[in-house]
This record gives structure tokens, C-alpha cells and sequence, in this order.
């Protein structure tokens, strides 16, 4: 009978898969643990691409899949859909029955894993806890995800002491830094060519990489602010503009209906991806002039490639910024200024990945040591760590 330890994966949608793929592989060479993979949300969804095929692409064994998606993307569908999640992550822990579980972000699917952990008694690993993302409810999520976990693997300094904040034992809490860098150092990138071979694309002498998601904790407010990016969009001239489809949250489907209306309303410049796959995605980031919307990418990606960003709204208000991004309010005459302004200022050198605050890309080896030793005993029972005691 095996000794190995077994680590169970947990992945809900290309976002967290994407971050997670350098860990995966550490996991798959180091002696003594055995990895487990719980595929679930978007992965499962051909509306999205369904991308579990391209997990299982790239080599990995899907152990379990978790349905959990409805038709639907309102406000009680996707509460629903967590329910399902519960369900469905329950069933499957108990098959697997891992030592630890690991889980990334901010997302429902991962809320509802991170819950079956916690009936079921099985330590939990959250990775990219302690940010703050104000305008989304992700970032309520992402906290109660930590207060459910037992060990916690940082990005950032500072948002270890956020972890701590809320409670966690620091010595449980560790700043390892962000897996997207160790993505970026090693990806082999794409050329133009090779872009415009594998996928069609066109590039123009200005090309942009847009992904705008909804905006949870205001919806209706979110989908005006779709429209008035692409209001700015359609005034952009001799620009290939790059769609990547919004994430299954509320209202994404509608954000992803006017993408594709744009596009078809502008055939010659636009294009909208389902889903481009890691290397695709990356490569397309380090090739044009900027980043625009309101993904996470645009904030810790596309600095350490180089690449000037535009952030609109409150979406990723809260997160560390590096100086290439440049956030707008959403409105038409706004994001025109600030597409301007980022396409004006050009690339920016290389960015030093010593000196950025979000790690030197050893990330995804460093979580894998940490769990292959840390310490499994005496975790379900937290104590709540006070920074200061009350008298």
C-alpha cells in the first residue's frame, strides 16, 4: 500500500488551471507525494471551450470531474450551482479520500470545494488569499476561503499580513509569491507568425488583448461599463482588437452576447476567443500594445511581460499595482484616454522579476516542498490568532 501523501488539485475554470499548471508538475516529480486532479466549473462547460479536454491535452489525469454549472448565469442559478458544487466536491473527496486539498482563488466552484473540505474534515491549502479585489463579491469568497483553510500560500507580503489579519496562525501563512511568474519565465512564447498561423489572428500597427468580466456586487452597473468599453473600442482606428469571453458569473453570458455582436459588427478588426489556451493567451499578451479590462492578467501578468494595461473600474480596486497599469473610470471618453495613453507610453522594459512584489518565479516549487512536509496533525482544530488581545 502506498505512503505517499496524497494532494488533491482542485481546479474550476482556465484562470486558476492556467496558474496552477507549474504546480501541478512539481507535484507530479516529487518523491513521496501522490497528486490527485478534481476538474469542475467552467472546465465542464462547452460554452466555455470545454476545457477539461485540454487539461487531459496536456497530459494530466482528470482523477474526478465535478458538473456544477446550470444554463443559467443569475444571481439563483449560480447559488444553486454551488449547491451542486457541495454535492458533487463531497462525493468526490470521499472517493479520493487525499491527505490535503489545494485550491486557488476566489472563485464560487472553489468556495464550494473549500466547504466540502471543511464538513469532511480534510486540510485545506489556499493559494492567493489576503487580496482584495472591491468590486467583485470574489473577494468576500476569497476570505471565507481562508478562514476555511489550514495553511495559506501568499502572493505578496502584504497580503500575508491580510491572512494574518483575519485570524490565521502566522506560522501557517506563508508569502511565496505568485504562480503566474514562474508561468511567464518559462513559457516558450509564440511568435507573430506563428500566432497568425495557429489561430488566425491579424495584427495591425496597434493591437489590443481586451477580457472584461462581470461586475458581481453591481451587475446592471457592470453591463453598462461593457458597453461603454465598447463604445471606446469602435472608435479605435487601424486596431486589431483581441477578445477573450467573460467567466461564468453573473451576467456573463450577456457580456459575451454584446462581444459577440461587436465582432460581428466589426469583422475586419475584432476577433472573440472562447478560450486560447496558456501558451496562446501569454504570447498574444507579450505582442500587442496593451492589455484592456478588468481581469486579474492585466494586473500581475502583463507588468512582469511588459506589456502597459489598462484597468477599468473597481473590479481589481485593492490589488497591488505596478506602475504600467493604468486604471480608468468606465466610460467611454475615460477608456479612449487611457487606451491612448497606454499605446502612447509604449512597452516597457522588461520588468526586474527580482525586484517585483509578487516573487522571482520559484513559486510553484516552493508550495510543492511545503507540501510534501508540512505538518498534517492537530490542523482542524484553529485557533483564531488576535493581533492584539483585548484587555
Amino acid at each position: 500500500m502506498s505512503t505517499a501523501r496524497r494532494v488533491c488539485v482542485i481546479t474550476g475554470g482556465r484562470a486558476d488551471y492556467g496558474l496552477l499548471r507549474g504546480l501541478l508538475d512539481e507535484l507530479q516529480v516529487q518523491d513521496g507525494l501522490e497528486l490527485q486532479l478534481i476538474a469542475s466549473g467552467t472546465h465542464l462547460s462547452q460554452a466555455h471551450g470545454l476545457t477539461v479536454d485540454a487539461i487531459r491535452a496536456d497530459g494530466y489525469r482528470v482523477d474526478r470531474v465535478v458538473d456544477m454549472l446550470l444554463a443559467s448565469d443569475s444571481t439563483v442559478a449560480i447559488s444553486k450551482s454551488m449547491g451542486l458544487g457541495l454535492i458533487g466536491f463531497a462525493e468526490a473527496l470521499d472517493s479520493l479520500r487525499p491527505h490535503m486539498v489545494v485550491v486557488l482563488g476566489d472563485r464560487y466552484e472553489i468556495w464550494a470545494a473549500a466547504a466540502a473540505c471543511l464538513i469532511q474534515r480534510i486540510p485545506l491549502a489556499h493559494i492567493h488569499g489576503g487580496e482584495v479585489t472591491s468590486g467583485a463579491f470574489d473577494e468576500a469568497i476569497r476570505h471565507s476561503i481562508s478562514k476555511m483553510a489550514h495553511y495559506h500560500f501568499t502572493a505578496a507580503e502584504r497580503y500575508r499580513q491580510r491572512v494574518i489579519q483575519l485570524g490565521e496562525q502566522p506560522e501557517r501563512v506563508f508569502n511565496v509569491g505568485s504562480l503566474g511568474v514562474g508561468v511567464i519565465r518559462q513559457i516558450d512564447y509564440l511568435t507573430q507568425a506563428q500566432l497568425c498561423r495557429d489561430i488566425g489572428l491579424r495584427f495591425r500597427s496597434r493591437n489590443l488583448l481586451v477580457t472584461f468580466h462581470p461586475v458581481t456586487l453591481d451587475p446592471e452597473a457592470g453591463l453598462s461599463h461593457c458597453e461603454a468599453l465598447l463604445s471606446a473600442l469602435a472608435e479605435c482606428r487601424d486596431t486589431q482588437i483581441i477578445f477573450t469571453q467573460a467567466n461564468a458569473d453573473s451576467m456573463g453570458s450577456q457580456f459575451n452576447r454584446l462581444i459577440d455582436e461587436f465582432v460581428e459588427a466589426h469583422p475586419e478588426n475584432s476577433v472573440s476567443f472562447k478560450y486560447m489556451g496558456q501558451l496562446r493567451y501569454l504570447s498574444t499578451m507579450k505582442l500587442v500594445d496593451a492589455v484592456v479590462g478588468n481581469s486579474s492578467s492585466g494586473v500581475i501578468e502583463a507588468p512582469v511581460l511588459g506589456t502597459p494595461s489598462v484597468n477599468i473600474g473597481e473590479r481589481q480596486a485593492g490589488r497591488i499595482r505596478a506602475p504600467s497599469v493604468i486604471d480608468c473610470e468606465p466610460d467611454r471618453d475615460a477608456i479612449q484616454a487611457a487606451i491612448e495613453s497606454a499605446c502612447e507610453t509604449g512597452r516597457t522594459a522588461q520588468a526586474d522579476l527580482d525586484r517585483l512584489p509578487f516573487g522571482n518565479g520559484q513559486t510553484a516549487g516552493l508550495i510543492a516542498s511545503l507540501l510534501k512536509t508540512l505538518p498534517l496533525d492537530d490542523l482542524l482544530m484553529k485557533q483564531f490568532h488576535d493581533i492584539e488581545r483585548m484587555p
